[in-house]
Formats: C-alpha cells, sequence, structure tokens
C-alpha cells in the first residue's frame, strides 16, 4: 500500500512502512503540512497491527535541509499541538523500532529526529549539524539531553554551540550512527535491517524497546516541552529576528546587538 502526498511518500510493505522525504528541489526542507503528515504517519502505524517497523529515508544527496524557513516564518509552531510537536512527540513515543537511512545534509530536525530513532544507517556523504544557535535559537527534540548522553559533553557543546556539520565516520565512531556504507547502497542496508525485524515478534520488539527507553521517556518528553517553550519565546526575540532576516536577504547576520 502506498500513498502519495507529493512532499511525503508513505509505503507499506510486508510489515515495513516506509517514509520518504520527496523535496528533493527544495532539498527536503520540511514545511507545517509535512510535519502534519509525518505525525499522521506515525500515528496511524503505531495503530497498525500489520505495521512493525518504520523506515524514514531521503535521497541519496540529502537527508533533510531542516525546517523550510519561508514556510517557518509564515506558520511558526505557536503552540505544542504545533505540527512539528506532534510529529516529535509521535516519534518519541512510537512503540516499534525506526530505522532512518541517512544521506548527504542532515540539518536541524534533520539531525535530532535521529536520537529518537532505533537504528540509523549512514551514506559515507553524510554531514549533521544542528546550527539552531546560529538562528539565534535553542536545541529541539531533546537534542539538549540526548547530545551530551551520546556524543559526550565536550562533543556535545561544540555541535550545539558552533552549529558545524560532523561528518558520517565522527557519528559512526560515537555510536550516534550504526553503520556508514556508499550512498546508493544506504536505503538498501536500512530496508534489509528493516525486513529482518519483522519477521520477529511485534510483542518481543515492543517489550524490548520499551525496556530499551524505560528509564527516559518521562525525561524525554519534559525535555522536550521546556526545549519547545524556550524555542517559541526565542523565536520573538531579536536574535532569531535578525537571523532569519539575514538568511531572507541572503546576507551574514549580525548580532552585535543581540
Amino acid at each position: 500500500m502506498s500513498t502519495t502526498n507529493a512532499d511525503i511518500l508513505v509505503h507499506a510493505e510486508e510489515g515495513v512502512t516506509t517514509i520518504t522525504f520527496n523535496r528533493v528541489e527544495k532539498k527536503n526542507s520540511i514545511t507545517t503540512a509535512m510535519y502534519a503528515q509525518l505525525a499522521d504517519a506515525f500515528e496511524a502505524a503505531a495503530q497498525d497491527t500489520s505495521v512493525r517497523v518504520v523506515v524514514l529515508q531521503g535521497d541519496v544527496a540529502i537527508f533533510s535541509a531542516g525546517n523550510d524557513i519561508g514556510d517557518f516564518l509564515q506558520q511558526p509552531p505557536a503552540t505544542q499541538d504545533a505540527p512539528v510537536f506532534r510529529f516529535l512527540r509521535a516519534i518519541a513515543t512510537f512503540p516499534k523500532p525506526v530505522l532512518a537511512a541517512v544521506c548527504g545534509p542532515a540539518v536541524g530536525i534533520g539531525t535530532t529526529l535521529l536520537f529518537h530513532c532505533d537504528l540509523v544507517y549512514a551514506g559515507d556523504n553524510a554531514a549533521f549539524s544542528m546550527p539552531f544557535v546560529n538562528l539565534g535559537l535553542c536545541p529541539e527534540a531533546a537534542s539538549s539531553l540526548f547530545a551530551p548522553q551520546m556524543l559526550g559533553y565536550h562533543r556535545a557543546a561544540e555541535a550545539l554551540l558552533l552549529g558545524e556539520p560532523f561528518m558520517a565516520e565522527a557519528a559512526l565512531e560515537v555510536g550516534f550512527v550504526n553503520r556508514v556504507v556508499p550512498p546508493t547502497e544506504c536505503n538498501m542496508v536500512a530496508q534489509a535491517q528493516a525486513r529482518k525485524l519483522a519477521a520477529k515478534p511485534l510483542s518481543a520488539l515492543i517489550e524490548t524497546k520499551r525496556l530499551l527507553k524505560k528509564s527516559q521517556t518521562a525525561a524525554v518528553l519534559e525535555r522536550m516541552a521546556e526545549e519547545g517553550q524556550s524555542f517559541g519565546r526565542m523565536l520573538r526575540e531579536p536574535a532569531a529576528r535578525e537571523a532569519f532576516t539575514a538568511f531572507m536577504d541572503k546576507r551574514r547576520p549580525d548580532f552585535s546587538a543581540c
């Protein structure tokens, strides 16, 4: 079974639901409508007993450039019920295995959503970045909690304070990804692993994931809510306004007064 909403493709086959970012001409940047589609897809897959595994994938050249800035400025997330927060809660609490195949740049939420995946496979061209500070903002998706746990404090501080990319081999070294492969093989590797999981008993998959995540589920949701409040406040402040104006004007931002 497949559903096509142009920018997000959802295909279900033999227990595996594959969700594909399909907006390559815009670097798979994510709009409010796409977040709603992602949330819907995860919520439906959680309830569908025929679905055992979800795979998130992009293109061989780009996973996601993060938020679509123009759309984001027109429709900023005003409440915790905004589609972006619906999606983050859906992936954070998803009871079944989630795999990701990441090639090329994964920017902002393109990286932070991966903290909620169970297995991540990267093309050797993958570049992960969380440049929230550069936009006058703070981390989201509980990345301020996950990044120090996974990367160690100093690497997390470097990634979140400087916002500079770290590459696939560095991600493999710290355990952020499971395997690095040629980009043309990445989606196939993720699909092969998903099929292995889909052949296993669903009850055992769900219970094992629940136990793996039990100690931090409440902390993750609490941190996501706190980050969301800070993010919304900072979005209205001078630093973010200057960052986004500079982005749209294609100039360097001037934070001297921020």
